[in-house]
């Protein structure tokens, strides 16, 4: 007695192939539907805390975390010790500083208590607060922070707000959205992930897989 082995027909293993090539298309649009969410957000936030600098401004004449009569317009809020003169109407200390009497850190319980922004209004250095995790994040789990100090050297503005963690491909759409699309010059622009200074990132060296911090003027 023999058996006859039935194997795939043709039409069985194009069928297959389609069906799997949708499944990977239908992947790939979810994944890039989710990138461009996360872009818009971060791109988002530039613009909020921006949005916090100058309506703090505008109703206290003072700056975030510059503030020196802090403490007597916002229950609970600290005044800042470190990181430069207070009163001087700019918010010192680095942007992704975790010393929590820098004014760079302080902005965030300022703007919080102001009702500004959302977030734990405690003081940063406060017991059981675990600076990193007060602090703000992107939604590419990098920090978001805030400065009068120019990151780059010469560079012109009020005050800068960073973002790092950043891929390369996350940075140039975020540079094209909101500036000209060039890391190294404009209102927008790259530095190596994390840092608080130093060279700007250059087109040539700006690599799709890498991180970054992205920075803005205003």
């Amino acid at each position: 007695m023999t058996h006859r082995e039935r194997g795939f027909t043709l039409v069985e293993i194009a069928v297959v192939l389609v069906i799997i090539g949708l499944l990977l298309g239908g992947v790939l649009k979810g994944q890039e539907l989710i990138n461009s969410a996360k872009v818009k957000s971060i791109i988002g936030e530039f613009r909020n805390v921006s949005t916090y600098v100058y309506a703090y401004q505008d109703r206290f004449r003072a700056m975030p975390g510059d503030d020196p009569a802090v403490a007597s317009r916002l229950a609970g809020a600290v005044k800042a010790t470190t990181g430069g003169g207070v009163g001087n109407g700019r918010i010192d200390g680095n942007w992704n500083s975790t010393t929590p009497s820098d004014e760079s850190v302080l902005f965030w319980q300022h703007v919080r208590l102001a009702n500004l922004a959302g977030g734990d209004g405690r003081s940063p250095a406060a017991e059981g607060v675990a600076i990193l995790e007060w602090l703000p994040r992107n939604a590419a789990g990098g920090r978001i922070g805030v400065a009068g100090n120019a990151p780059l050297a010469g560079w012109a503005g009020s005050f800068f707000v960073c973002q790092d963690n950043l891929s390369g491909s996350f940075a140039r759409q975020i540079d094209i959205a909101m500036d000209d699309g060039l890391p190294a010059t404009g209102t927008v622009r790259l530095l190596a992930s994390g840092q608080a200074g130093g060279a700007a990132v250059t087109a040539a060296e700006l690599n799709d897989a890498g991180l970054y911090t992205v920075c803005a003027a205003f």
